[in-house]
């Protein structure tokens, strides 16, 4: 399985399905450390094969390492591709072990070592075929030298190195990526993992931001909710949580397939990343309900109801942002909800998560609904269009907020007791 130059974002996706970003069967690479904290101590063989720097194929195999990508996350991923004929892993159950130090060019002398255990079932000795997997570890901008090495039970080697560069394009420059420069970290795979406190800005900027996130597949008869299709939607809230300028958050997590609000949570300091994760865990796409299949345009009326819930609640929120992939229904939503709601004081935008929108260029329901309400959307394909969109999506709230305030003291006569 080869992934073609230039997909860089379907080349992480389909990693992340690899591994599951959980403990898929290739697992994940461990930073080595000693108990200090140090650098760890490395067999004296394992070593010496590092210093030679000659590639070895006792054990055959066939690396092909990427050049690092920058992700939804705002890291840069270097991924390398491992193809093993299966008749060298033939017997009974065993394992492989990974070693591999990274090195940033311009300092020698700190190199990070990870490590990493494959499992390897029991194959047949006349097996044909390859085993196909795949490694990844995390970067900031700049040139890095890998040493790469791997054992089988009989202590037959491979071993292979290269050089790789993490750079962002001239037009990506004021992208805030998450590592600096020469760092090298082990690429994080929770996804729901909860954000670090954020020192929150003053009052006079201050914003409640209502979020509705549609947690569905790219593909809509997906028959399950991968990580891929999860990672840019969590990363759009992280980005929200992330900015001083918003104190409170309101989540509306929902899956429109199911029809089936997943979690809510009102007015918060801080969204509760677990509790999401944990909520996504009960989605269940294989599944029909027969009785809404008996419902026409079921999926487009539960939309309706729920912008219509969400956004005609006593205690209005100072914008409201949809997110998710494209919401293809058999109709749009219905006109009697979105004249009820009318269109609101406050700014409402959509972030359309679509990796390839020159497929779907249509728009959708939600899409529709927006427009309605004079609201803007973002077409979210790549980080650069996340980041800049939230950036965006962030000032505008605020001036739209301001100008709310202003206007409403204009009303108020002078000396007047509020």
């Amino acid at each position: 399985m080869r992934i073609p130059e230039g997909q860089g974002l379907r080349r992480l996706a389909l990693l992340a399905a690899a591994l599951g970003l959980t403990s898929g069967v290739a697992g994940a690479q461990s930073l080595l450390r000693s108990a200090s904290g140090g650098p760890p101590t490395i067999v004296g063989s394992d070593l010496a094969i590092f210093e030679a720097g000659d590639p070895r194929e006792d054990l055959p195999c066939r690396l092909s390492p990427g050049k690092p990508a920058l992700g939804f996350d705002l890291r840069f991923h270097a991924v390398y591709d491992l193809i093993i004929p299966l008749r060298e892993l033939a017997g009974a159950e065993s394992s492989l072990t990974v070693l591999f130090r990274v090195t940033p060019v311009d300092q020698p002398n700190s190199p990070v070592y990870f490590s990493q255990r494959i499992r390897v079932p029991l194959i047949e000795e006349d097996a044909k075929g390859d085993a196909f997997l795949q490694g990844v570890f995390d970067v900031g901008e700049g040139r890095y030298k890998v040493d790469w090495l791997m054992r089988d039970r009989t202590e037959r080697v491979c071993a292979h190195f290269w050089q790789t560069e993490a750079t962002l394009p001239n037009r990506d420059r004021d992208l805030a990526v998450s590592l600096a420069p020469g760092v090298i970290a082990a690429t994080e795979v929770e996804q729901f993992a909860e954000e670090p406190p954020v020192q929150r800005g003053g009052e006079t900027e201050a914003v409640n931001v209502k979020v509705m996130v549609n947690f569905a597949p790219q593909n809509k008869n997906a028959a399950a909710l991968q990580p891929f299709d999860t990672t840019a939607l969590v990363t759009i809230l992280r980005q929200f949580q992330r900015e001083p300028r918003i104190h409170r958050f309101s989540i509306v997590a929902f899956n429109l397939q199911e029809e089936r609000v997943l979690f809510r949570q009102d007015a918060a300091e801080h969204i509760n990343f677990p509790a999401i994760g944990k909520a996504l865990d009960t989605i269940q796409l294989g599944r029909v309900d027969f009785a809404k299949l008996q419902q026409k345009n079921s999926e487009a009326e539960f939309l309706g109801k729920l912008i219509q819930d969400e956004m005609t609640g006593a205690d209005p929120p100072d914008a409201l942002v949809f997110a998710g992939p494209k919401a293809l229904v058999d109709s749009a939503v219905p006109a009697e909800s979105l004249k009820t709601v009318g269109v609101p004081d406050f700014p409402v935008f959509y972030m359309n998560y679509n990796l390839y929108p020159q497929v779907t260029p249509w728009r959708d329901a939600i899409s529709h609904a927006v427009r309605y309400f004079k609201g803007q959307e973002y077409t979210i394909s790549r980080p650069r269009d996340l980041w800049h969109a939230v950036t965006e999506i962030v000032s505008k709230i605020v001036k739209s907020k301001s100008g709310r305030a202003g206007q409403n003291a204009a009303v108020i006569p002078p000396g007047s007791v509020q």
